[in-house]
C-alpha cells in the first residue's frame, strides 16, 4: 500500500488487513469488511443525494448495493495533500457479471426489476434525465456534422470511406426513430415517470453487477451486488433495461432467445407495459452505437484512427441486420 493510499485510510474507523490495486481504485480488506477506495469528482450536493438513495436501498431490503462510508469526522470525501478527493464505500467480494452466461444475464436482469421496485421515491437534488426527443435532435445534428465534416476532407482513409458508405443507411434508422418517438405515448410515460419519482441506475452494466459476491461484514453466502449508482437520475426505469440489454446484445450478435429470455426474466418480476415494450423499441430502433463512434471519431486524433475503432465501425454496420431481425420478431417493427 502505498503511503498516500495509508494515510487517507487512517481517517477511516476500520483496521485494514491488506490491499490491492483494482480498476482505477484501491480494494481493501478490513476487520469491518471488504471497501473500496476511489477519487471523485461529484459535487457534495450530489453525494449527500446519493447518500440518501443508498440508504433508502438500505431500508428497502432485497437489494444488495454498495455504500458510502463517512470518515473519523463524519465527512463523506476525504481531501489529499494534494487536493484529490477520496471517498470509501462499503463493497464486496466477488467478481464482475459474466456477459458469455446467459444464466447470469438472466439473473441480473431480474436483479433490475428488483432495483426498479425499490428505486421510486423523491430525493433532495435530484438529475432528470433529458427527454427523449431532446437527445434525438442532438445526436442527429451530431451525425450530420459529422458527414459534413468528412465529406469535406480531401483525403479520406478507410474509416471515412466507410462511414459516408453507410450513412444513409444508418441515419434512416435514427429517422425511423424520431418518428416512432413523436407517435408514441412517450411523454406520458415520461411525466408518470417522473411524478412517481422514478430512478434510473445509470450505468446498468455488467461491470456494476458483482456475482457471487459476499456480503461485507459477515458471512451472507452467495449474493448478487450492484454498485456505482453514481449517474443515478429521474427517468423513464426501462431505460436502464434498454441499455443493459443492448449492450449484451452487441456482444452476443443479437440473438433472439436471449435478448427475449432477458425480458422475461425482468418482466416476470416487474411486468412491462405496453409503453414500456414501445420505449425498449424506440431506443433499439436508434443507431446508438454509430452515433457514438462518429462522435468518439470527431473528438479525436483524426490524423491516426485506431484498428479498434475501424473495428467498431465495421461491427456497428455489420450487426443493423442482425439488429434489424431481432427488433422485427421481438418487437414486430421493420424499417
Amino acid at each position: 500500500m502505498q503511503d498516500y493510499d495509508r494515510n487517507i485510510l487512517e481517517k477511516y474507523e476500520i483496521d485494514v488487513n491488506s490491499t490491492r490495486k483494482v480498476r482505477g481504485a484501491v480494494l481493501c480488506d478490513t476487520a469491518q469488511g471488504v471497501f473500496l477506495l476511489k477519487e471523485v469528482s461529484a459535487p457534495s450536493g450530489r453525494l449527500l443525494a446519493l447518500c440518501e438513495l443508498y440508504a433508502h436501498l438500505e431500508e428497502y431490503g432485497p437489494c444488495h448495493t454498495d455504500s458510502i462510508m463517512p470518515n473519523r469526522e463524519n465527512e463523506l470525501v476525504t481531501i489529499r495533500e494534494d487536493g484529490k478527493k477520496y471517498m470509501l464505500r462499503r463493497w464486496f467480494l466477488g467478481r464482475e457479471c459474466d456477459f458469455k452466461k446467459p444464466p447470469e444475464l438472466l439473473e441480473a436482469s431480474g436483479n433490475l426489476a428488483k432495483l426498479h421496485a425499490a428505486m421510486r421515491v423523491s430525493l433532495p437534488s435530484q438529475t432528470r434525465a433529458e427527454r427523449l426527443e431532446k437527445e434525438y435532435e442532438r445526436h442527429d445534428r451530431e451525425l450530420r456534422k459529422v458527414r459534413k465534416f468528412v465529406r469535406g476532407l480531401t483525403s479520406k482513409g478507410d474509416f471515412e470511406i466507410v462511414f459516408l458508405k453507410f450513412f444513409d443507411e444508418m441515419y434512416e434508422w435514427a429517422k425511423a426513430a424520431g418518428e416512432l418517438l413523436a407517435g408514441s405515448g412517450y411523454d406520458g410515460l415520461y411525466e408518470e415517470s417522473i411524478k412517481a419519482g422514478c430512478l434510473t441506475h445509470g450505468e446498468y452494466n455488467y461491470h456494476n453487477i458483482l456475482m457471487g459476491a459476499g456480503g461485507p461484514g459477515a458471512n451472507q453466502g452467495r449474493i448478487l451486488a450492484t454498485v456505482n449508482f453514481d449517474k443515478y437520475k429521474q427517468d423513464v426505469q426501462v431505460e436502464d433495461l434498454y441499455y443493459f440489454l443492448r449492450k449484451v446484445m452487441e456482444k452476443h450478435g443479437w440473438k433472439e432467445r436471449l435478448g427475449d429470455n432477458m425480458l422475461n426474466a425482468y418482466s416476470a418480476i416487474r411486468p412491462l407495459s405496453g409503453r414500456e415494450m414501445e420505449y425498449l423499441k424506440i431506443r433499439l430502433a436508434y443507431p446508438e452505437k454509430f452515433w457514438k463512434i462518429a462522435n468518439s471519431y470527431y473528438h479525436s486524433n483524426k490524423a491516426w484512427i485506431s484498428v479498434k475503432n475501424m473495428e467498431k465501425l465495421n461491427t456497428a454496420i455489420r450487426q443493423t441486420k442482425e439488429k434489424e431481425r431481432f427488433i422485427d420478431n421481438i418487437f414486430a417493427f421493420h424499417l
